[in-house]
């Protein structure tokens, strides 16, 4: 099971990518764009370019994990411009939420 803890590192492709690309692909992106090794531990994240989805891809010491999400109703309203993402702000990025909105954005409820 993948587990992310407030300790990780988190890294954002910025730019879009094609997400026929699988656990090679984006683990190659990871060291020519994002100039970090697929194997450190370190969450990669990537959406695709109509902004309807993103990709998880995390190296658990075994194998990698390869998540993918698709949002059914609308799209992403905000991807991040750095790379760079606090773990709490990737929480809110992986329910389609504004992580710069941080009021509206609660632990536990309504």
């Amino acid at each position: 099971m993948i587990q992310i803890t407030p300790q990780m590192r988190v890294l954002v492709g910025v730019e879009p990518v094609d997400f026929r690309a699988g656990i090679d692909g984006l683990a190659a992106r990871c060291r020519t764009v994002l100039e970090a090794d697929p194997f450190s531990g370190t969450v990669f994240i990537f959406r695709n370019r109509r902004r309807t989805a993103i990709k998880c891809l995390v190296y658990d010491g075994q194998g990698f994990w390869c998540c993918h999400k698709r949002f059914s109703a609308a799209k992403l309203t905000y991807w991040p411009a750095t790379p760079e993402l606090e773990v709490h702000e990737l929480a809110v990025l992986l329910r389609g939420g504004d992580p710069r909105a941080r009021e509206r954005w609660r632990c536990g409820g309504a």
